[in-house]
């Protein structure tokens, strides 16, 4: 992949600029709600620069000096020295998401598990006879007790226990409906991959990769309705008959010492007022 072209001096493309400004209105929303200020995320948006012109804008594979960042990124040199010798910070996941999305994904994909209308199965805790719960917990780490990954299910609201101690699958995605930082971390995962893709359609780097959008406006509530109840059983379709072929490849591909790659492949449905403002720059 060719890198990336080194910015210029000139003026930055106005469209580029309604688009940043469209983007961060729903962004700074959620900021201001968690009490992030302009100071706070400007801080962070430092490092954030510095590490990306430090891995995607090196010259001839040697590192960038300290003086070439600055010119890069518009940072001091003496903040840029700072973020290098401050550190990295923990970006791993919840604990409860490193064992659950895999669990979840063979759930959900995987025949053993799956009922003759190719839906999840509920599982009993733990049989002799038949695939169980405890079972499918063992085929992700034999480390940490089933009980232990059942609570946190049942925490997130993505499975439910009936009084014969049978688990049931509640979303055939993983999606927390309860626990801030789970939904925080795929929040920041699924835009981040979604960025990942327009930025690199935009700068075209190598072929485009797939993004596509339905939109309609002057609806009414009776029809937005509707469309929401169709986008998530379509949605769920779709994901469901994909993660099936994704976890066949990802059990075919295991120990490969070129299995060095990953994919996503997401889907959004957004609702509300037709009042889109128009961003002026």
């Amino acid at each position: 992949m060719p890198e990336p072209s080194p910015p210029t001096l000139s003026e930055p493309p106005q469209s580029l600029v309604r688009a940043i400004l469209c983007l961060a209105r729903p962004l700074v929303r959620l900021l201001i709600s968690r009490g992030i200020t302009l100071p706070y995320l400007t801080n962070l948006l430092k490092s954030v620069y510095v590490q990306v012109a430090e891995t995607h804008f090196a010259v001839d594979s040697a590192a960038p000096s300290v003086s070439r960042l600055s010119v890069l990124t518009g940072l001091q040199r003496r903040d840029i020295r700072r973020i290098q010798e401050a550190p990295p910070p923990d970006q791993s996941p919840p604990q409860a998401l490193s064992l659950g999305s895999r669990l979840m994904a063979i759930w959900a994909g995987d025949k053993r598990y799956l009922d003759a209308a190719g839906k999840p199965m509920p599982l009993p805790r733990s049989a002799t006879d038949a695939p169980s719960f405890d079972d499918l917990v063992r085929e992700v780490s034999k480390d940490v007790r089933p009980k232990a990954i059942l609570d946190e299910l049942l925490r997130l609201g993505l499975a439910a226990m009936d009084e014969s101690e049978r688990v049931s699958l509640k979303s055939e995605g993983f999606v927390p409906r309860a626990g801030f930082d789970e939904k925080a971390y795929f929040f920041g995962r699924n835009l981040a991959d979604h960025v990942g893709t327009s930025a690199h359609n935009l700068m075209g780097e190598g072929a485009p990769l797939l993004e596509r959008a339905v939109y309609y406006d002057k609806l009414t509530a009776a029809s937005v309705a509707h469309l929401a109840v169709r986008a998530r059983e379509m949605g769920t379709e779709t994901l469901v008959a994909f993660n099936r072929e994704a976890l066949a490849c990802a059990d075919n591909d295991a120990g490969k010492p070129d299995a060095d790659r990953r994919m996503a492949l997401g889907l959004y449905y957004y609702e509300g007022p037709d009042d889109l403002p128009e961003p002026k720059p």
